[in-house]
């Protein structure tokens, strides 16, 4: 029976019996504490863990499921494999233990013509735990299984859990005697070669307390029952196809044939060749279903682990003898093989198999190197006396020449070494935290500077033609998706694009980068928002897929957003033109230190111990426009570093230069060293307009400006303005300061006489409020609320000036309050004969700050406080009274 047969009849046996069919979830989980799903229950979780209610009360899946603990075990026993496919019956709070017993007895044992895996029910054995008498009790009665091939195991083997506090219970598990030529009899006790386990049962009952391993208490109750089961279809697929291990199944030894045939080994011819065959089929199959889920290799995570399997595939494939790239073969057999099952492969088949080349494409390019190395590191410590290969040795072969410290792990083991990890994931610390400075430094984005080192000793710097053209016939030489190199990306995703040739300027020397659109030949089209140089030479396009897959190696056409160059351009030329007429105004010490080149807008750092007087800043301005009305032309031309400084070009401070520099010269008025782009006339740029000059450090300044189309609007916006305020002051435009100015004149005087009366108002109230001072203990007491509106320096002036009105001998307490700007306010003052009986301000104002729920502070004899709650005066003023009566 294949694997897709057996598969069907799964999901097919128990839909027909009321459970939900629920598709395999991707390989990649969605929970925070697992990298990849490794095992059929994971997407299930939150329902056992009570976090979600599900949908059903009974579900099936057949999940695809990743291990890799023991990756260095597969090949070498029947048993371990990184990839396998999890048969699963869940039960939520609906049958228990019987019913799932049943169940599996059913499907197993009945004949393949009514629907079953017809397994012969003598060769079928049972383990339960230890204690659980009601299993043992289920498999003897209502299934009917002999005593006699019921065994009860331990904590180890027949309970489970998920690690962590939470449910558990007793399995059951359902093995398969594969006869006597697979060792002795005694049960799955004595034998698990011989008696193959087949299906798990877990019946979550019990909730676990805190401890180590199986060391835990029982707490309690579920307040559900819970069914969980596993079956590996590999391993039932070797039982119904009679094959010694589940890598010479339907699926798997597809991968070995071909294999076969592709190294001339023949399978079953020695067992160091076998194992490497088998390690081939599993790690494939892993790869293509990894890479179908959306996994690119890389140095991290998941693309670790994809990285890790598929190197130790291509390499085995070396040791069989393949001389030449093999990956795309591979992958063509586990899709058809597995297409079935997966159709998804089957439609995603260009996409994958462009990510496996392009993976074993970067290892076979280093394997050879790197094995020279590793060689040359083994011999150096054999010769030493050694056992240990050390980790800077460890460090060089993953760093340089790409080898997984796995695969580093193994190569030396087979040669009787072992390796210094620690030392190892010391250097590789250490590389991580300076790649994350680096990458902040540089915009590097999520990726290390590998990938493009990478892509740049493969297809070399990129060519940039856009000093003379606006698009370009290029090619993709190198593709990032979320910072990790890959052959492909699709709709939707944000890409780095690589080109062989560009017109995209990328950001550099000041000015801003071009924005525009990639067409690939296959359709597809890629936004380019930025673009940067994150290792010299190599332009990274960043981006979005916008319609389409790109691909590695797809002819492109690359088109920069022509209006956007244009106005940077103007901006460029204008800030040269800047630079030189502020030196011509302000000395050689008005040196560039910085700009920003943007459309139609640029900022210019220059060097100067004060600030630019408006005028000499408007004289610059003056200067500026009359060489553009000049309509002087620029070019540039490339020289020696030497050349260019005998023709006095201006270079940037701190700015970094090789041999050979470009020098842009605009008519007989600027010369300067400048990789950037500009206009061809200095007409095109139409006006500028400086805005004004301000400070960002010591002996630094900063203009910023306008240019072309963008200058127009600003001085049309000004004229606009003048011209409504020549309209509402009935004056000339030459008038308007000396009118403005006079009227600002007048509204200030104003404003004073206002401020007067009404501070004389305020003060009016003072002789009535300190008459109306009520006795509280023996104090004279005035807590009342002003009128709103009345600022706090006013209050504080008539708190004062009460005080003031209350005769010295006789403790005094003034507490007033309004309400300012919507929020309440409070000013309160004692005399000293008040604070000798323990009356403080300070102390009172937090009281009735409290009260308009807010605070306040100050000194014994005055202080002030405010709040958020203008209700509340009336409650503040009320707690002010209470207060002085309890102190009085």
């Amino acid at each position: 029976m294949e694997s897709a047969e057996i598969r069907r009849r799964w999901l097919r046996f128990f839909e027909e019996r009321g459970h939900t069919v629920v598709p395999s979830a991707s390989l990649i989980a969605d929970d925070p504490t697992l990298l990849l799903i490794n095992a059929g229950m994971v997407p299930f979780k939150p329902y056992f863990l009570g976090e979600a209610t599900p949908a059903y009360k009974r579900a099936t899946s057949v999940q695809k499921c990743i291990r890799t603990p023991d990756i260095d075990e597969v090949g070498k026993t029947t048993r371990h494999g990184t990839f396998f496919q999890m048969c699963g019956n869940f039960s939520f709070g609906d049958y228990f233990k019987e019913g799932a017993a049943t169940l599996a007895w059913e499907l197993l044992t009945s004949s393949q013509h009514a629907g079953g895996y017809g397994l012969d029910p003598e060769r079928l054995w049972i383990t339960v735990y230890e204690d659980d008498d009601e299993a043992e009790r289920i498999w003897r009665d209502a299934v009917g299984v002999p005593p006699e091939r019921i065994q009860r195991l331990g904590k180890e083997e027949n309970y489970w859990d998920m690690g962590v506090p939470g449910p558990c219970g007793p399995c059951s598990e359902v093995s398969y005697d594969r006869g006597p030529e697979f060792g002795e009899a005694g049960g799955p006790a004595v034998n698990g070669e011989r008696y193959v386990e087949l299906w798990n049962l877990v019946f979550m009952q019990y909730v676990r307390g805190p401890g180590k391993g199986k060391d835990y208490p029982i707490l309690g109750d579920l307040p559900q029952q819970n069914i969980d089961t596993g079956l590996g279809l590999e391993r039932l697929a070797m039982i119904l196809q009679d094959v010694h291990n589940m890598y010479e199944i339907d699926t798997s030894r597809a991968v070995i044939d071909k294999a076969e045939e592709l190294t001339g080994v023949r399978y079953g011819a020695a067992d160091h060749s076998d194992v490497s065959l088998r390690v081939v089929s599993d790690h494939m199959r892993a790869s293509v279903m990894l890479i179908g889920d959306g996994v690119t290799p890389g140095n991290e995570g998941r693309g670790y682990v994809l990285r890790r399997i598929m190197r130790r595939a291509v390499r085995n494939m070396k040791l069989l003898g393949a001389d030449r790239p093999v990956v795309g073969e591979l992958v063509d057999v586990v899709i058809s093989t597995m297409g079935e099952q997966y159709p998804e492969l089957i439609a995603d088949r260009k996409r994958i198999e462009s990510v496996a080349l392009a993976e074993e494409a970067r290892f076979l390019k280093t394997l050879k190197a790197g094995t020279n190395v590793l060689d040359t590191a083994v011999t150096e410590a054999k010769s030493a006396g050694s056992g240990v290969l050390p980790g800077d040795k460890a460090f060089l072969l993953h760093d340089t020449w790409g080898f997984p410290i796995d695969l580093t792990l193994e190569m030396a083991g087979e040669q009787g070494l072992t390796v210094d990890e620690d030392g190892f994931r010391r250097l590789m610390k250490e590389q991580r935290d300076r790649a994350k400075a680096d990458a902040a430094a540089k915009k590097t984005g999520h990726a290390d500077l590998s990938a493009y080192r990478e892509v740049a000793d493969s297809a070399g710097a990129t060519e940039f033609t856009g000093y003379t053209h606006t698009d370009a016939e290029s090619t993709v030489v190198g593709l990032l998706v979320a910072g990790v190199a890959s052959p492909a990306a699709t709709e939707g995703d944000e890409v780095e694009v690589i080109l062989d040739r560009t017109p995209f300027y990328a950001e550099g020397g000041g000015q801003l980068a071009d924005t525009g659109r990639i067409r690939l030949g296959s359709g597809a089209v890629v936004e380019v928002r930025d673009v940067q140089q994150p290792v010299p030479g190599v332009s990274v396009h960043k981006g979005v897929v916008q319609v389409g897959e790109v691909t590695v190696g797809e002819p492109a056409q690359a088109a920069i957003d022509v209006s956007r160059r244009r106005a940077i351009a103007r901006a460029h030329s204008a800030t040269h033109l800047t630079h030189q007429a502020l030196r011509d105004a302000l000395g050689p010490t008005a040196a560039q230190a910085g700009s920003e080149n943007a459309p139609g807008r640029f900022r210019f750092d220059f060097g100067a111990p004060a600030a630019v007087p408006g005028g000499v800043l408007g004289d610059v301005e003056q200067k500026i426009n009359e060489v553009l009305a000049r309509e002087l032309d620029v070019h540039a031309e490339v020289m020696s570093m030497e050349d260019a400084r005998k023709q006095g070009a201006l270079a940037e401070f701190g700015e970094k230069y090789g041999d050979r520099v470009r020098v842009v010269t605009i008519g007989d008025f600027s010369k300067e060293l400048c990789g950037g782009t500009h206009v061809h006339n200095t007409a095109q740029l139409g006006l500028v307009k400086l805005l004004g000059e301000s400070s960002i450090g010591a002996g630094v300044r900063r203009v910023e400006a306008l240019v072309g189309v963008d200058a127009y609007n600003f001085l049309a916006r000004e004229h606009t303005v003048v011209h409504q305020l020549t309209e509402l002051l009935k004056g000339r435009p030459e008038e308007l300061p000396e009118r403005i100015s006079g009227m600002l004149a007048r509204l200030k005087d104003a404003e004073k006489e206002i401020e007067k009366f009404r501070a004389e108002k305020v003060l009016q109230a003072a002789a009535g409020l300190a008459e109306g001072a009520t006795d509280v203990g023996g104090v004279a007491l005035v807590a009342a609320r002003v009128p709103d509106g009345t600022a706090a320096d006013d209050l504080r002036k008539l708190v004062l000036d009460v005080r003031g009105r209350i005769p010295g001998d006789r403790p005094a307490v003034v507490a007033l309050f309004s309400v300012a700007a919507g929020r309440p306010i409070t000013v309160i003052a004692t005399n000293e004969a008040a604070r000798e009986r323990g009356l403080k301000a300070g102390d009172l104002v937090r009281t009735a700050a409290k009260t308009l729920g807010g605070g306040g502070g100050g000194k014994p004899d005055i202080a002030q406080g405010g709040g958020q709650d203008p209700q509340a005066v009336g409650e503040a003023v009320a707690a002010v009274e209470r207060g002085v009566a309890e102190a009085a």
